[in-house]
């Protein structure tokens, strides 16, 4: 589907490469989105992280689930003291937790299939939590980048 060779001059293919840049464009919108927030422009600010959500989601089922799946998953356990599984490990499962985290938020956000019980009203102190939850996943997405593309060519 993508060229074999990636265009930021690393031992990366395409896809992680095209995965990385729209990750960086993605946690710019994030931040910019919790910008959107401090102002109280709620509307711009739901707009711009349910895109980002979305995007993300797209992400993952092209590109980082086949890779973890392919990659890492059949060494797990027994490999997780190894830089190259234990640092993909991390920002895989942090991933699947701030996704899933982010489309809560979403649907109870914008929709009232939750029943009372299970909605939060706490709004800052959750979006904060995934806000925080989001920059490890990015920067353990860097550090996997970094360990599977770039140190191992070195």
């Amino acid at each position: 589907m993508f060229p074999v060779t990636g265009f930021l001059g690393t031992g990366a293919t395409f896809a992680a490469d095209l995965n990385l840049a729209v990750q960086v464009a993605m946690g710019c919108a994030l931040i910019a989105g919790a910008v959107l927030a401090r102002q109280k422009r709620f509307t711009a600010h739901g707009v711009c992280q349910s895109t980002v959500l979305v995007l993300n989601l797209l992400m993952i089922g092209l590109v980082m689930w086949p890779s973890f799946k392919l990659q890492v998953s059949p060494a797990l356990p027994r490999r997780l003291h190894k830089l190259y599984y234990g640092v993909a490990a991390i920002h895989g499962f942090a991933g699947v937790a701030a996704e899933l985290l982010g489309l809560y938020i979403l649907v109870v956000a914008g929709t009232n299939v939750f029943p009372p019980r299970l909605r939060f009203e706490n709004w800052k102190s959750w979006m904060r939590v995934e806000l925080a939850l989001w920059m490890v996943v990015f920067l353990s997405g860097i550090g996997t980048y970094y360990t599977w593309y770039v140190a191992a060519f070195r």
